[in-house]
């Protein structure tokens, strides 16, 4: 069995297992989770999920509100059906071992009032792809692009339905792109830049199942200021994830 390690986030609010030498989750993880809303009674939808950490941080902000995972490989699907029920959370959360690109074979359509993805961002022709198999399933698009994505959550989205991603800035063309491709109309986009004199590092967009065309830009978010140091907003992010109880409420 693989060695695992049980780490506390959020300023240890919430325990969260891992592969020690598998795929671990990121910041943009973190970030997607903090832009992401949710209104009560709703039904939501992580494709891609991994050791869940998404869902676990969504469904503790927001009670009463449905998640389903989908992931593709077996190591972290059962991993994050673990975290789940660590967590206490199983009424509440439900993990499938499933292919996202088979959507239709798996789940009924219009089914959900979200859906979420932090999708793999490299192709398959760029850049070394990582000998650590499920490292390299996650990071590049080997099991599943951006189209993939989308394509599912147009099939699985409610009329007016909300997407939330996250993405490399310079592909920002090609996620545009790609979100009215499906019929998916872009609503709002922050973007994420490393320091206060780099080049964006990240996308954060939200689209609306076929909604009218008029995006909200909103202010951009630094991860680290001119001492190396999380800034003041990054901070807050973390300080405002972790008040949420850890059940999740009812």
């Amino acid at each position: 069995m693989e060695e695992e390690t049980a780490d506390r986030i959020l300023n240890g609010s919430l325990r969260i297992f891992q592969k020690k030498r598998g795929y671990r989750f990121s910041l943009d993880s973190i970030l997607l989770s903090h832009f992401v809303f949710s209104k009560p009674k709703t039904s939501n939808i992580d494709l891609g999920c991994g050791s869940g950490i998404i869902m676990l941080i969504l469904a503790r902000r927001f009670p009463h509100t449905t998640w389903t995972g989908v992931e593709i490989q077996d190591g972290l699907a059962a991993l994050a059906q673990k975290n789940v029920q660590l967590s206490g959370l199983e009424s509440r959360i439900k993990i499938l071992c499933d292919d996202a690109r088979v959507i239709k074979k798996i789940l009924p359509a219009n089914s959900f009032d979200s859906v979420i993805f932090n999708p793999p961002y490299r192709k398959l022709n760029s850049g070394r792809i990582n000998p650590q198999l499920e490292k390299a399933i996650a990071r590049h698009e080997i099991k599943g692009s951006l189209k993939d994505f989308l394509q599912a959550a147009q099939y699985l989205l409610k009329p007016g339905g909300r997407v939330f991603t996250i993405y490399p800035a310079k592909r920002l063309v090609e996620l545009i792109s790609l979100f009215r491709l499906c019929a998916i109309e872009p609503k709002r986009l922050k973007l994420v830049f490393s320091g206060y004199f780099s080049e964006a590092e990240f996308v954060l967009v939200e689209g609306r199942s076929g909604s009218s065309e008029e995006l909200k830009i909103e202010q951009p978010l630094y991860i680290y200021d001119q001492d190396k140091k999380y800034t003041r907003e990054l901070s807050a992010i973390f300080s405002e994830l972790s008040q949420f109880p850890a059940d999740g409420g009812g």
